[in-house]
């Protein structure tokens, strides 16, 4: 073993595994001595307390038997006449415990705690003497149950019975005595035999532990101790070579927290950028159903009323001139009315249109109104739409990009509410509420579940650790096109959006908006 550690003065790396082994070699030796000593130690142990309760019940027969003769005493006592009965119950119920207990530690048994043992040559010798003085006890004792009335204890068999117990008392005390002795001589030698495997065992666990340390850990630890000293050498080395790393790499965090910096400032203005047109390409959709919603209004509405008023006009002319027929209306008047009802079905769907595109009630009488036309328009009888507000008509108005919002994002809440949701119940309510005005919109639903995505702060941080491209605009999916519209325009106006959903529990879209009351000037929309 001392060959194979000098061998660690060329590789100094072999030194660890190797002195791995020796400590493992060692434990194991020593788990398995310590395993065996308590195994061996554990059944002697058992052994001896299995002998403990036997010893227990061969003590325990003295004092049954003094008691036995305690109550056959009482028996025949004429003082104890008032008390026959009790005396013999209570002799039928000692005896029969003095006779079980007897019987079992007989054969090395105690029932009651499941031990058994095996009983020496010695002892079952002293129990074949004993057995005499136990059967007189035995006969003695079941005559003197067998008692009805006092009268009886007169009798000869009963006095010869009575006689028989005494006469046996003592031999039966003196031969229990010895062999309650005879127990603890035996238990006695096999703690003296555990006591010595003991020490034993502790010698030679000291003896290995020697042997490992003067052989094998001694030699080990001079080679370490001579790794330790290279290691410090190579470390003090090596410390040189960490200060200018060191510096090295401080220079290179500054670098990089300046490029960070740099990236950070560079995505805000790719993000200002990208908020700065999406608000043009709002700005544009909204002028865009400005100018559709007139043109449907003041064109095609036009034009249609006055289709109608054309047919209206043809119809009363051709039912003038007609002649009426024998079955009723002329064959025309059906058709007219068809096509008539169809005019008018293309006007209504029309002003609809331009209502949705843009409602002149908002632009006339501000968000309040255009709300509560809204949910009047969506009511019907399998849908319920509440509107609540703490805005007042005495109120000034709104700013205009603030009330289109407000409009805008109930219609598209309320509208996939109703296409989406199946409910029987919306509410819309509106607050304002210090610096804030708040906008929500719930239902009870069917609901849905709220997919959970990365934040853009996350994304950003991301494609700087991978180096990618930071100018490449950050797109969180969202659930719906119309939800991601809802995003939009609430970030234009620097608002927060949220959305709680459960399947099964409706869904509550909440909207709030840094905003202060004030009066805003209002043209057409």
């Amino acid at each position: 073993m001392p060959d194979s550690l000098n061998d660690n003065a060329k590789d100094g790396s072999v030194i660890p595994i190797r002195f791995t082994r020796l400590y493992m070699t060692l434990l194991i030796i020593l788990a398995i001595l310590l395993t065996v000593g308590q195994i061996l130690t554990q059944w002697w142990l058992r052994t001896v307390q299995d002998e403990f309760w036997i010893i227990r019940y061969s003590a325990l027969q003295r004092h049954q038997s003094q008691q036995i003769v305690k109550q056959a005493l009482q028996v025949v006592d004429i003082d104890e006449q008032d008390h026959f009965k009790e005396n013999v119950d209570a002799l039928r119920q000692v005896f029969p415990v003095f006779e079980s207990y007897h019987m079992q530690v007989r054969k090395g048994r105690a029932d009651d705690v499941k031990v058994v043992i095996t009983n020496s040559d010695t002892i079952q010798r002293l129990y074949e003497g004993i057995r005499p003085e136990f059967e007189a006890f035995q006969k003695g004792a079941h005559r003197l149950m067998q008692l009805q009335r006092f009268e009886e204890v007169r009798q000869p068999d009963v006095q010869f019975a009575f006689k028989l117990i005494l006469a046996n008392e003592k031999p039966f005390l003196e031969k229990m005595d010895g062999i309650v002795r005879q127990y603890n001589g035996e238990l006695r030698a096999k703690l003296i035999i555990l006591q010595s495997i003991e020490l034993y065992l502790y010698i030679f666990i000291v003896v290995v532990l020697a042997s490992f340390g003067l052989l094998i850990f001694r030699p080990a630890a001079r080679k370490l101790k001579q790794t330790f000293a290279q290691l410090v050498e190579a470390e003090s080395q090596t410390a040189a070579v960490n200060k200018k790393l060191l510096s090295v790499n401080r220079s290179l965090k500054e670098t990089r927290q300046k490029l960070f910096e740099a990236t950070k400032l560079q995505y805000e203005q790719k993000l200002d950028d990208q908020k700065l047109r999406t608000s043009y390409l709002i700005a544009g959709q909204e002028e865009e159903r400005k100018r559709l919603s007139r043109e449907l209004h003041d064109g095609l509405g036009q034009m249609l009323t006055a289709i109608k008023l054309q047919i209206e006009g043809l119809e009363a002319g051709l039912a003038r001139a007609a002649i009426p027929e024998q079955n009723g209306a002329p064959a025309y008047s059906k058709n007219l009315k068809t096509l008539k009802s169809l005019v008018t079905q293309t006007i209504q769907e029309t002003r609809s249109i331009s209502n949705d595109l843009m409602p002149s009630v908002l632009s006339d009488f501000g968000v309040i109104p255009a709300i509560k036309m809204l949910a009047e328009n969506d009511r019907s009888e399998t849908v319920d739409v509440t509107f609540k507000t703490n805005l007042t008509a005495d109120m000034p108005r709104l700013d205009k990009d603030v009330e289109i919002m407000l409009y805008r994002v109930t219609q598209e809440a309320v509208s996939n509410a109703v296409r989406h949701a199946n409910p029987s119940h919306i509410h819309i309510e509106l607050k304002g509420r210090a610096n804030t005005l708040q906008l929500v919109v719930s239902d009870d639903g069917q609901g849905f579940e709220v997919p959970r995505k990365k934040q853009a702060n996350a994304l950003m941080k991301s494609k700087l650790e991978s180096n990618s491209d930071i100018t490449e605009p950050l797109k969180l999916r969202p659930p719906s096109q119309g939800l991601h519209n809802i995003q939009e325009r609430t970030k234009l106006l620097n608002g927060k959006f949220k959305i709680y959903s459960t399947p099964g529990k409706g869904t509550k879209l909440h909207v709030s908006i840094p905003y202060q009351t004030h009066f805003a000037y209002h043209d057409s929309y």
